[in-house]
């Protein structure tokens, strides 16, 4: 066994393989950027090494500056955790040059499997069922639109190289083609550097299954399957296992074709092999075809490991150091029913804007698993995927598991930045995920319920007051020995969700309230744990980044922004008539130039953050009046891009 190892990576799988490999007696040495200084997993390591600015190019993508560190450090071995270079076989072979074991699989293992149209080919060699489509070498246009036409629509352009839903389009009809093969051509081109394609049939009723493999190099195990159907723009939300409606025949078959997919190219370490299954007439097993394999762990391994009681990082550290496999096929348990629930700094109103801030609280409830990269104080960078944390719970049944997952979300505390937190605490209470009725369409279609930022008035009124009363001043523990007390009167203003509430308070004793809304009033009782509002029980607070943050549970997280009236002014900035960044980015491209004409709809600006591009377009029709930024330009969120003419009155 290795005495130490380096990670290359950051976040929360550093901190995961940093946590195996200390129960494991193993030293880690963790590398971090400008950014990362500070980070959680620069603290957990024993030994950390600066390797250079907060771009990914600049820093965890420099190879060469990994190795540099490891050899320096006397670190025996590599782990490369999960994005980044841990599929780049480059690395791989400048690693192993260097003397240090990756703690992965081959290079030629991972450039087999790289392609996905040179993968499909080599897996319909292997008997393993593959989708129908084009994975040739022909990249014209032409081409191309003639084999989606073949194939039949709809159809899915998905980048050759790369995944996680970058570079990928889906085409219903023959008249949306080029457009969209030009934008996924786009982004597969800025994230992955290659912009080649290929033309799958899109299945209408698709559901998500992957097989988590594992090889020593000479033999392979399957470790069960996880359903990840539960996907938002191609992004995995939340994921389970074994997937619901699973018969032994149909787990048997994927299984046996995971394995030999596997086997196929002398496969060494945790990898996952992922399937497109027609869910819709129940699960058959000939109704499911190869998609991709990632030679890598994968960001949802925690399920797999919660029902099978074993630690996957563990494994790779055992396997790159020279052992086996350390359980054979018929040794390896299953037990109960886990999700894993992905929690993210992103804005659901706003159509799920990644989003960046300071982490100003941050707490997990009890008895759960919550894998994170990031504590109190910390800051969500512009840089990096906006992941918070992962938040996994197990359990002897499906319902119970579920059940135990929206506890956990409902008892998750977040304050300092918009999160997903409500959004995946509905999710895992709508009654047809309840039910197993999982595809990758369900949250599109309930999407208006699921992203719903409307409270229910009477938590909304609670919180408010529950806010208003926190704001003036007036703590959660009774007070005591008020011989004499003055009816008190008090106005004050809160902002939330961008606009201003009006409060009055009146105050009846040290320990009673009445709190007057638009919405009506409400009457308050000060306990020990807090303000009690229309005799429920009192909402947490926390105060911290200027908000009051109140958490109510399955009704949701509120930020309340107290208002100082010496400080109002008109909100400055461009108003109708401009277009400004809704989140920090990198502006790819201005697609518009000062006095051009416009139409409301029209592409402006191309903005790249988070690994994502997104398309600004007009609000109306208009004139370009002012230019405000440049391609290439680094902006903060809120900063104007464009601005137009002002609309003529009439």
């Amino acid at each position: 066994m290795f005495r130490k190892i380096l990670i290359a990576n950051r976040g929360e799988i550093a901190c995961r393989v940093i946590e195996t490999a200390r129960a494991m007696g193993v030293a880690t040495v963790a590398v971090y950027s400008e950014a990362d200084a500070e980070a959680a997993h620069v603290a957990l390591a024993d030994e950390a090494v600066p390797i250079g600015p907060p771009p990914p190019r600049e820093s965890y993508l420099q190879g060469a500056r990994i190795i540099e560190a490891a050899r320096a450090t006397g670190a025996e071995a590599i782990h490369p955790g999960y994005g980044f270079l841990s599929e780049n076989p480059d690395f791989v072979e400048a690693v192993e040059a260097a003397g240090l074991t990756f703690i992965g699989p081959s290079a030629d293992a991972i450039r087999a499997m790289g392609l996905k149209d040179a993968a499909k080919a080599l897996m319909e060699e292997a008997g393993v069922p593959v989708v129908p489509g084009y994975h040739g070498e022909n990249q014209d246009d032409a081409h191309l639109e003639g084999a989606a036409e073949a194939i039949g629509y709809p159809v899915l352009i998905k980048a050759v190289a790369g995944g996680g839903g970058k570079g990928m389009r889906k085409v219903a009809r023959a008249a949306d083609f080029s457009a969209a093969l030009t934008a996924a051509r786009s982004e597969a081109r800025g994230a992955f550097g290659n912009d080649a394609v290929l033309i799958e049939k899109y299945i209408e009723q698709p559901r998500h299954i992957e097989v988590q493999v594992f090889g020593d190099g000479t033999d392979a195990v399957h470790l069960y399957e996880r359903d990840c159907s539960l996907q938002r723009r191609h992004q995995k939300v939340i994921e389970e296992a074994p997937a619901p409606g699973m018969t032994p025949e149909m787990r048997a078959a994927m299984g046996d074709a995971a394995v030999r997919a596997a086997r196929a190219i002398g496969y060494r370490g945790a990898g996952t092999v992922e399937f497109i299954v027609d869910g819709s007439d129940g699960l058959h097993p000939d109704r499911f075809w190869f998609m991709e394999m990632n030679t890598r762990l994968q960001v949802e391994h925690p399920v797999t490991e919660a029902i099978t009681g074993l630690d996957l990082v563990e494994w790779q550290l055992r396997v790159a150091a020279g052992e086996g496999l350390p359980l054979a096929q018929n040794a390896i348990p299953l037990t109960g029913h886990a999700f894993e629930a992905r929690l993210y700094a992103e804005d659901v109103p706003a159509g799920f804007l990644p989003a960046t801030g300071t982490l100003a609280h941050l707490a997990f409830p009890p008895g759960i698993r919550a894998d994170t990269g990031v504590r109190t104080g910390d800051t969500i960078s512009p840089f990096y995927d906006p992941m918070i944390a992962k938040i996994i719970a197990h359990g002897p049944t499906r319902a119970v598991a579920l059940n135990r997952l929206a506890r956990a979300l409902q008892e998750t505390r977040v304050a300092g930045t918009v999160t997903n937190l409500d959004f995946l605490g509905r999710l895992a209470r709508h009654t047809g995920f309840a039910a197993g009725k999982v595809d990758t369409g369900l949250i599109d279609r309930d999407l208006e319920v699921l992203a719903a930022a409307v409270p229910d008035p009477a938590i909304l009124r609670a919180a408010t007051a529950t806010a208003a009363l926190v704001a003036a001043g007036l703590s959660g523990v009774a007070a005591d020995g008020f011989a004499l007390w003055q009816p008190l009167i008090r106005d004050l203003g809160l902002v939330h969700d961008g606009e201003e509430v009006s409060v009055r308070l009146r105050l009846h004793g040290p320990d009673r309230a009445t709190v007057v809304l638009a919405s009506g009033e409400v009457h308050a009782t000060r306990h020990a744990a807090g303000w009690a509002v229309d005799g429920h029980r009192p909402l947490p607070t926390v105060s911290a980044g200027g908000e009051i943050h109140v958490f109510a549970g399955a009704g949701g997280t509120f930020a309340f922004a107290p208002v100082d009236p010496l400080a109002r002014a008109d909100a400055s900035g461009v108003g109708g008539d401009g277009i400004e960044a809704p989140m920090p980015g990198l502006v790819k491209a201005v697609q518009v130039s000062a006095g051009a004409g416009v139409t409301a709809g029209q592409a402006l600006v191309i903005l790249e953050a988070m690994k994502m591009e997104h398309t600004l377009t007009a609000p109306r029709d208009g004139i370009v009046a002012e230019l405000l930024v440049a391609e290439g330009a680094q902006v903060e969120a809120g900063a104007p891009l464009i601005r137009l003419e002002p609309e003529e009155e009439t």
